[in-house]
């Protein structure tokens, strides 16, 4: 069995482990809600993936829960699409 002669240096053992370390993760922005996500995978904050809804989030949660969620998403819609989807009758007479 092979037995060491000679103790090896500290910087030997750490030039070993240079490349030893964890990455961050690469993450992605969701379109509907704008949280932080893994690519290629569906959103757990809204349960969208490429625009359409893959798990029905509101179901896992319990009925104060999906009360606040609901008061919360209804919030983020009127506050983000209210001015693009809805166009008023100034807007359109100025088109």
């Amino acid at each position: 069995m092979g037995v060491p002669k000679q103790r090896h240096t500290k910087s030997r053992r750490d030039k070993r482990r240079m490349h030893l370390y964890l990455e961050e993760p690469t993450l992605a922005v969701c379109k509907k809600c704008g949280k932080p996500v893994l690519p290629h995978t569906a959103c757990q904050n809204c349960g969208y993936y490429k625009g359409a809804e893959v798990i029905d989030v509101m179901k896992k949660l319990t009925k104060k829960e999906q009360k606040q969620k609901a008061k919360e998403m209804q919030e983020r819609g009127e506050a983000g699409g209210g001015g693009k989807g809805q166009i008023s009758l100034e807007e359109l007479s100025k088109k």
